[in-house]
């Protein structure tokens, strides 16, 4: 943004978008005092964004706490529906979930963090990875360590400045040098894993998506289970099934 551009941004509009960004995966509600602490914001402020959302009708309150409604999902598919991505791959994740059993998804970068942006799962009883809208941090996820292997190497240390590297398993590795090991190990194989890293039970494979220029544009990704697959088994059984399907999507886009 050139500096004109930056006078003219419209600072109200930052600061009630930040408060949105707060809700997510874990965060279902969200005190005043929360959501000043979480955006930097003074508490005023964030009442006076809260309270706009609230008259808006993307937040709804109880008295202490402000939850997330309906309306929100606006945005979301907003950007779906405008985006030809999710669309284009929708096809391709059914094909390969078809032929591996598996959860299929595609994610996208934001940030330090990926977000998923289309999936297709097996009808069962129980299903594992990550839904549409679901985000991950970048550093110790399958699709995210792809992602940032994309990137030159002074763009991934942008990415990862100010990371909280902290477990989320007991076999989360916890250190910058660790994260990009990850992704210099993805680089250099094509695909990377994640075992249990994220979630106790959960395997998770992904693979870069490129466009016509040979730029990493997504990440496409498999989740299964440890006590059905081990992560060589996943390797050598679900690798060929989801790199094929990465190189037919690129050959859509």
């Amino acid at each position: 943004m050139v500096e004109g551009e930056r006078r003219e941004a419209m600072a109200g509009l930052a600061k009630g978008l930040a408060i949105l960004e707060c809700f997510g995966e874990g965060t279902a509600r969200l005190t005043l005092v929360e959501a000043a602490k979480r955006t930097g914001l003074s508490r005023p402020a964030a009442r006076r964004c809260l309270l706009t959302l609230l008259d808006l009708g993307y937040v709804a309150h109880d008295g202490r706490h402000f939850t997330p409604q309906p309306r929100m999902l606006r945005l979301g598919y907003a950007f779906l529906s405008a985006t030809p991505l999710p669309r284009l791959a929708q096809p391709v994740l059914e094909s390969v979930q078809a032929a591996a059993g598996e959860a299929v998804s595609l994610a996208i970068l934001d940030g330090a963090e990926t977000v998923f942006v289309a999936r297709s799962a097996p009808h069962r009883m129980v299903s594992v990875g990550p839904g549409v809208g679901s985000r991950l941090p970048a550093w110790c996820s399958a699709t995210g360590r792809v992602l940032l292997a994309g990137l030159p190497d002074e763009a991934v240390a942008a990415r990862l400045e100010g990371v909280e590297f902290r477990p989320l398993t007991p076999r989360t590795a916890v250190t910058p040098e660790a994260a990009r090991a990850g992704v210099l190990g993805a680089r250099e194989a094509g695909h990377a894993l994640c075992d249990e890293e994220l979630e106790l039970g959960l395997l998770s494979l992904a693979v870069p998506v490129r466009d016509v220029s040979g730029a990493v544009v997504a990440a496409m990704s498999i989740s299964t289970q440890p006590s059905r697959r081990s992560a060589a088994e996943a390797v050598r059984d679900l690798l060929p099934l989801l790199s094929e399907g990465a190189r037919r999507l690129s050959a859509r886009l």
